[in-house]
């Protein structure tokens, strides 16, 4: 532990030295200084002098942390394990059991094994809940479990897990896992090719490119490219992604910043792949970042159509910077902006409301800007798709039930319980959604609305004023309008639910590349996109 304290009472110093460099810090230097000597003599003394015993290195965390925390969210510092974890995200390999894994306090749960993985291998299905790693209790473990699973290629890893209540032991051989940007190709019809582009890592331009060489030689003479659930990732790979599609020494992104240092212009660098190909975009509110970089520039610049949902709106740039003890600190700093000029930030973090949460940009305070061929575009809010499916925007009800994992804890339930051999044969029916809104009432399922949350403040400071009597029949009256909204409201999205638990349940039988095909098959946007490559007209209308 005195290791782990030294680690981080270092931290601010470091910050000094990093400081040192920008003009910023050079302006304030009194006040830092005078702010890290109050918080050394506070630290010291408080270790020395509280009542109880105290851990430093807890302490110092929980300083840093919070410290962090009122800036925004993508402000972080990293310790050893946060920083390869980085590492495997930006590099797309490492050592391990090859499985996507939740880390709660108790347990590890597996969200996804990756076929033929070292996890599948062994046995391990989705929902399973790992509770012992070697001699390891999960819950007695301080630190990020999921590190446990982790080790040298070829070595084994003995754990213990439940699955549907019983326990069962594995023993996993681990090996290195390539994790592909590009997780998925196909043809949708004979002259149409789909990409998945799930991360931009180091290999995402590379991945995507050979994906779609492939799927030209198979005659792809239109293009879908799906973003959707792409959390972003390098910049740099999101200039060569846009391009794939649009000349040499095009603008693509300019980041802005108080240091001089970051502010830049990043342009095309290479040969295009193809300037020509009709191209559509899939986004929902899960692209963010580079995702947003890639489907703002090819929208600016008219290159492709964009469909879906709104995007998520990061227009915030991080870069990593090294400390001590092999830890980083991750710092936003800079925004970026399109090449029409619109920063697409949606959170306002140093304007906050009175509960200290991020602001949203409202919709009244975005600006216009013009694509290269003239269309309007705003900024303010994520990227707003050319084409906006209202199937791709999540309802308040069926956040809530996704936040709750109840689709997850749903299609853990019928896989066994449904025997399900065929891919082409499978249909969520409404005698299986019925059973659903029976889980979901088995589990306590509830949500508060924004309204029903104003109408209980507003009850309690009638309670103050002593006008609860008053007011009392009438408040009663809405909440039972209130309930009886909430009921319906399951049935209400209906056919947003069955195709997430659709989505889910097709991924535990044949793993995420059935799922792909049974997308192409399926899935509403991917059906839009095809009609809209359908017809040359209606496509280039859209770039009007």
């Amino acid at each position: 532990m005195k290791h782990r304290f030294r680690k981080h009472i270092l931290v601010p110093v470091l910050i000094v030295s990093i400081f040192l460099t920008g003009t910023a810090f050079k302006s304030d230097f009194f006040e830092i200084a005078k702010q890290i000597e109050i918080f050394t003599t506070l630290f010291k003394e408080l270790n020395m002098n509280y009542v109880d015993e105290t851990n430093p290195g807890e302490l110092m965390d929980t300083a840093i942390k919070s410290m962090l925390e009122d800036l925004d969210p993508y402000t972080n510092f990293m310790n050893e394990q946060d920083v390869e974890a980085s590492r495997i995200n930006n590099t797309g390999d490492y050592t391990g059991i090859g499985a996507s894994i939740l880390t709660l306090k108790d347990k590890l749960v597996v969200i996804e094994p990756y076929k033929d993985y070292p996890a599948d291998k062994a046995g391990l299905k989705a929902g399973d809940e790992i509770i012992k790693v070697e001699n390891v209790v999960v819950a007695d473990f301080k630190d990020d479990a999921g590190n446990l699973l982790q080790g040298a290629a070829g070595t084994n890893v003995n754990v213990t897990y439940l699955r549907q209540g019983k326990t069962h032991s594995a023993t996993i051989k681990r090996e290195a896992v390539e994790i592909h940007a590009v997780p998925h190709y196909s043809m949708v019809n004979n002259q149409t090719g789909y990409v998945v582009l799930r991360k931009f890592n180091e290999k995402a331009s590379s991945e995507t490119i050979n994906a779609i060489r492939s799927l030209k030689k198979e005659g792809a003479k239109k293009l879908i490219l799906d973003l959707r659930g792409n959390p972003g990732g390098l910049l740099s790979e999101a200039v060569n992604v846009v391009n794939i599609f649009v000349p040499q020494n095009q603008l693509v992104v300019t980041t802005k910043s108080k240091v001089k240092k970051y502010n830049k212009t990043y342009y095309t660098s290479k040969e295009p792949l193809d300037t020509e190909i009709p191209l559509v975009v899939l986004i929902d509110g899960r692209s963010a970042s580079a995702s947003e970089i890639v489907s703002g520039a090819l929208q600016d610049l008219d290159r492709a159509v964009v469909v879906g949902a709104r995007s998520f709106g990061k227009g915030l740039v991080q870069r990593p910077k090294p400390l001590v003890y092999g830890t980083h600190m991750k710092i936003t700093i800079s925004r970026y902006y399109t090449p029409s000029g619109r920063c697409i930030q949606a959170l306002d973090y140093w304007n906050r409301d009175e509960d200290g949460k991020a602001t949203r940009v409202k919709q009244e305070n975005y600006n216009a800007f013009k694509t290269k061929k003239g269309r309007t575009v705003y900024d303010g809010g994520g990227i707003q798709p050319d084409v906006e499916m209202v199937e791709s925007v999540y309802s308040p009800i069926t956040t809530a039930i996704l936040n709750d994992n109840l689709i997850f804890d749903y299609a853990t339930k019928y896989y066994y319980t449904h025997q399900v051999a065929d891919l082409n044969a499978f249909k969520f029916s409404d005698t299986d959604f019925k059973d659903f809104k029976s889980f979901l009432k088995t589990n306590n399922f509830n949500f508060e609305t924004k309204t029903e949350k104003a109408f209980d403040e507003a009850i309690t400071v009638a309670k103050e004023e002593q006008l609860k009597p008053v007011i009392n029949p009438e408040y009663d009256a809405l909440v039972k309008a209130l309930n009886s909204y909430k009921d319906q409201a399951v049935d209400s999205n209906k056919t947003q639910l069955k195709s997430l638990l659709s989505d889910e349940i097709v991924k535990r039988y044949f793993y995420r590349e059935g799922l792909y095909t049974y997308y192409i098959a399926t899935n509403t946007e991917i059906q839009k996109a095809t009609e809209i490559l359908g017809n040359l007209s209606t496509y280039q209308g859209y770039l009007k």
